[in-house]
């Protein structure tokens, strides 16, 4: 049963690591884009900022990110934002690249640049 129990925590120890590691490379990938160093103190403002008609990111995703969010209109479950909540978090390039397009558009009404996504990226990193 002992060997079962280290077995298992150290499939989720890889598992973490390697999670890990794809987030920095997502950060990684917005960074050669980016102007500057990105700031999470800029990511978490960007995350509370209000765009068209007065929408912001928390209105679906919530206050506390390690928690599940529900989409404004529709009520669909949106799981953890933060990679402490949900470890798959911010992992796939292409879906963190749609996931940007698209509700940088429905919040801000434009997509997000470079640095945006860095710093949201960067702020998200430390939850």
């Amino acid at each position: 049963m002992t060997t079962i129990r280290i077995c298992t925590a150290l499939l989720f120890l890889m598992s973490a690591a390697s999670a890990a590691a794809n987030r920095q490379t997502v950060l990684t990938h917005y960074l050669t884009a980016a102007q500057e160093t990105p700031s999470a103190e800029r990511g978490r403002s960007l995350w509370n900022r209000s765009g068209i008609r007065g929408r912001n990111c928390t209105q679906c995703h919530g206050r506390d990110l390690r928690r599940p969010g529900r989409h404004r209109r529709t009520h669909k479950p949106i799981a953890p934002m933060a990679p402490s909540g949900n470890p798959k978090r911010l992992t796939d390039p292409k879906k963190v690249e749609k996931w940007f397009r698209r509700n940088c558009k429905w919040t801000w009404g434009r997509e997000c640049t470079a640095q945006e996504k860095a710093d949201i990226l960067q702020w998200l990193n430390t939850l």
